[in-house]
């Protein structure tokens, strides 16, 4: 009922632009203050009781900002204070959560005056003599406050435009959210009221284009001008008022924020000033407004929320969806413009689409002898040719003798450099440069510093994907990530369009303690989100805000379905997740192992396939139920422990911190084992593989613990074993003799090396060039706040 109660009392603001006092009340600096000190008691609480409840005190605080702009003056000057109060007690776990709160409440500010700008931006460039997230967060914020600085109201600008796909010349960029839910975690009422949610609130009230377009200009305006000078109730009265004649004064201001960033600080903002000053008046002059004009500003500031980013919400169901859907995306009409056109080369139908995607793609292609010439002429009767126009200089015999459509299958250059880009700026993330495979590489990558050191081409489209659900979805979008970057490196399309942000918000079936082995869930007794665990153990922020989702988003969903009529959508999800993927920036790396998986029956083929953080093996003849294990006394255990398992080979490659790689082999009897890529605690965590034998006669001369990239596990006996991925008996392997695993390898390191080896002359310089830069394997990128808080 608490929750209720405080979803309920802020409900999502009206787009209607109002002044301060007649929408929200206004604050006082010790209420903000209190507001922030039990944020900051709440990221330090371990208490059980306040698991579910984190992150409602942050977004109530946000609202309050949203609500009263002049409420978002005090929270920045009450963070500031709060900010270099932490770095004088060195109490650094403050440090990202108060920053994030500092820049989103800076963004949503409809004016800052010059000295407050100045205390931001010297504050986030003390960060950069901090370590890792630190420096780099900071580094991050710093250029963002360097520009806000000289350009006041750009950062709000540049964020509604791309998130609501605003239609313009001089910033033509645009940003979509993709919800991505389990269908086995979110079934029945549960997945269509979340859909209600999501959709429904995301607006926030506004309503058309024209809306957005009437909140920039009110916003840079006042944000350049402040109260002093511009009177922003009557403007926003003037601005609904105007209709379709807004749109020119919406790209003016555009093109005005643009150039001045471009200037940077040489003019210091002041013929910015002047340029909305002047659009200031032109705007005014389309009513009776001399009383004002003469008069000045009215002292007051405009409420100009932050309106959510544009989302769509889908229950997964296939595996190629994810990349359908942004195909359709990237193709819709709004998305027309000379920034997102394809040219013919790399076009093609979307109806090929499915076919390509699937992981029969990744297979072996077999060459088959084809009879079709090419040549319409040489067409079987009752075959229709197509019809082609003739060109203008060909004559029509001649047109009549052309190919039929087909597409390019041999990359270019161009082509090849875009997939090694992802792989070198993956590599330049952190300091150290790429991960190799084995290699004693074993720190887990994290953080994005945002500075690439080679020339990159520019993605004007930034798709930013949230998967909702357990391990298995986050199984499943690795597996989808892995066929697309195989797609792409035999024909691009996507990867020179679309810049890729993946996030992850872990929700499991039931939240209690005690929760069943629900169906689809393989018997492993772990975390059913192993991986969420990981990110709220290292980034508290992360644990905070996002973690705290898995018990609220369930009851969100019932109380929307079960209520008797179609009560109003939640905003508060939709306010999380905007606020996530806003904030949200620093990557945490999880590499994707490739298993290929022998069969016993020899006609049977091998099968490749891929998993992201848990692999679990077991011989079903030797596996007994703990009611059983319970019932038996001491001497049958001691009789069954002597024959419970079969004998497994097992060859793997031993890694260790100082890079001493050692290949070993062994046989051990056992009845399963489990195969983890995620760390149970922060003492253990390394990017590689922990492999655990349930062996029922421990030898001393065995380790406890596995640890390695590279392994491969056989059974010598009569019997075979059944493998699991990713914790889902949806992806179930039976009768299985053998098991190869091997981190997988980024296509754009691959095609590096195939470059290579065209011109090298000896196998030494197989690694040489880029190649011994760039990061091997392939890992997908979950962000989070910090990414690596050590």
């Amino acid at each position: 009922m608490t929750n209720k109660a405080a979803w309920d009392s802020l409900s999502s603001p009206t787009n209607s632009m109002e002044p301060i006092g007649s929408c929200a009340p206004s604050a006082s600096e010790s209420d903000i203050y209190r507001s922030v000190q039990a944020v900051l008691r709440e990221l330090e609480s371990q208490h059980p009781s306040s698991v579910h409840n984190k992150g409602m005190l942050r977004w109530t605080l946000h609202k309050k900002v949203r609500n009263n702009p002049a409420n978002s003056l005090i929270l920045v000057r009450v963070v500031v204070k709060e900010l270099e109060k932490a770095e004088r007690v060195d109490c650094r776990i403050h440090i990202i959560p108060l920053l994030h709160t500092l820049i989103y409440a800076v963004i949503q500010s409809a004016y800052l005056p010059d000295d407050l700008y100045e205390r931001v931006y010297d504050f986030c460039k003390r960060l950069l003599t901090l370590p890792q997230p630190y420096c780099t967060v900071g580094l991050s914020y710093t250029r963002r406050m360097k520009t806000e600085r000289y350009t006041p109201g750009v950062l709000y600008q540049r964020m509604v435009v791309a998130e609501q796909s605003l239609k313009n010349v001089y910033h033509p960029f645009q940003e979509r959210v993709f919800v991505f839910a389990d269908p086995a975690v979110f079934s029945g009422p549960l997945g269509g009221a979340l859909r209600w949610d999501i959709e429904a609130s995301g607006s926030g009230g506004y309503l058309n284009p024209l809306d957005y377009m009437r909140s920039v200009v009110q916003h840079s305006i006042q944000a350049a001008l402040g109260g002093e000078l511009c009177h922003s109730h009557k403007l926003a009265q003037v601005l609904k008022e105007m209709g379709q004649d807004v749109e020119p004064y919406f790209q003016e201001v555009v093109a005005s924020l643009e150039q001045s960033v471009e200037e940077g600080s040489k003019g210091e903002g002041v013929m910015l000033r002047g340029r909305l000053g002047q659009l200031y008046r032109e705007i005014l002059t389309h009513t009776d407004t001399s009383d004002i004009l003469s008069s000045g500003g009215g002292g007051s500031l405009c409420d100009t929320p932050l309106p959510n980013p544009e989302m769509s919400f889908h229950l997964w169901q296939e595996d190629e969806e994810i990349w359908r859907e942004l195909a359709k995306c990237v193709r819709s009409s709004s998305m027309s413009s000379e920034h997102f056109c394809l040219d013919q080369e790399t076009d093609f139908d979307l109806a090929d689409l499915p076919a390509d995607l699937t992981s029969s793609s990744a297979m072996p292609r077999h060459s088959v002898m084809s009879n079709d010439s090419g040549i319409e002429r040489d067409l079987p009767p009752g075959v229709e040719p197509s019809v082609v126009e003739p060109s203008g200089g060909l004559e029509e015999g001649e047109a009549r003798l052309t190919r039929r459509g087909g597409i390019k299958m041999r990359p270019s250059v161009m082509d090849h450099m875009a997939l090694m880009q992802d792989a070198l700026e993956e590599s330049g993330s952190v300091a150290g440069g790429g991960a190799a495979i084995g290699g004693g590489k074993l720190q887990r990558k994290a953080g994005c510093s945002g500075t690439p050191s080679f020339s990159k081409q520019q993605r004007h489209f930034t798709a930013r994907i949230v998967v909702m659900g357990d391990d298995r979805v986050l199984g499943k979008l690795a597996k989808a990530f892995y066929f697309l970057r195989k797609r792409e490196a035999r024909r691009l399309f996507l990867t020179m369009k679309v810049n890729f942000q993946f996030y992850y918000i872990p929700v499991c079936e039931d939240t209690s303690p005690t929760c069943p082995v629900k169906e689809n869930l393989s018997p492993s007794r772990d975390n059913p989100c192993a991986l969420g665990s990981y990110l709220g153990m290292v980034d508290p922020w992360y644990d905070c805000n996002i973690n705290s989702l898995g018990s609220m988003i369930p009851k969100l969903a019932k109380m929307q379905s079960n209520s008797s009529k179609q009560a109003e959508p939640n905003p508060f999800l939709s306010d999380v997740i905007s606020y996530y993927v806003r904030t949200g920036l620093q990557p945490v790396y999880f590499t994707i192992y490739s298993v290929k998986i022998s069969f016993s029956n020899l006609t049977k083929d091998p099968v490749e396939d891929v998993f992201l953080s848990h692999l679990e093996l077991d011989f079903p003849e030797f596996k007994q139920s703990p009611a059983t294990l319970k019932a038996m006394t001491i001497k049958q255990k001691k009789n069954t422990g002597d024959v419970c398992g079969a004998v497994v080979s097992v060859n793997y490659t031993k890694v260790s911190l100082s890079g001493r790689d050692v290949d070993k082999g062994m046989s051990v009897r056992t009845s399963g084992a489990q195969i983890s890529a995620i760390p149970s605690n922060e003492t253990e965590d390394l990017n590689c593989l922990t492999v655990a034998f349930n062996e029922t006669k421990p030898k001393n001369t065995m380790e406890a613990k596995i640890r390695t990239c590279n392994i491969k596990i056989r059974t010598l006996e009569m019997k075979t074993f059944t493998v699991t991925l990713d914790k889902d008996s949806r992806r179930t392997f039976k009768d299985v003799q053998s098991i190869e695993i091997t981190p997988c390898l980024d296509p754009g390191y691959c095609v590096q090396r195939t470059m290579r080896s065209k011109f090298s002359l000896g196998e030494e310089e197989r690694d040489a060039g880029l190649s011994k830069y760039m990061n091997k394997g392939l890992p997908l990128p979950i962000n989070t706040f910090a990414g690596i808080i050590n």
